[in-house]
C-alpha cells in the first residue's frame, strides 16, 4: 500500500486539542468520506483508506454528512411496493 503525506502547522493540534495521531486519523477518514461521496471510491475502498471496516465506515457516514446510500425515485418506488 502507498503512503500519502501532508503538512499542517503543529499549532493546529493545540487549537483542536488533539494528538497528532487523532488528527491524522480524522483527516484520513474525512478524505475517504469525501472521495466516497464524490463516487470516486466504493464504500469498501474508502473504509480501507479510513482504516476501518466497511460497516463501521457506512455507520460513520452520517457524522460527516455523507449519504451512505443513493436512492433514486425508482428505487424508492420499488421499496414502497415491496413493503
Amino acid at each position: 500500500m502507498k503512503t500519502a503525506t501532508f503538512m499542517y502547522p503543529e499549532s493546529l493540534l493545540a487549537l483542536l486539542n488533539q494528538s497528532a495521531e487523532s488528527f491524522e486519523g480524522e483527516a484520513r477518514t474525512a478524505m475517504a468520506m469525501k472521495l466516497f461521496e464524490l463516487g470516486r471510491l466504493t464504500s469498501g475502498q474508502a473504509a480501507t483508506i479510513a482504516g476501518m471496516g466497511r460497516v463501521d465506515f457506512l455507520l460513520r457516514c452520517q457524522t460527516y454528512g455523507v449519504a451512505s446510500v443513493e436512492w433514486d425515485e425508482d428505487d424508492i418506488q420499488r421499496e414502497v411496493e415491496v413493503a
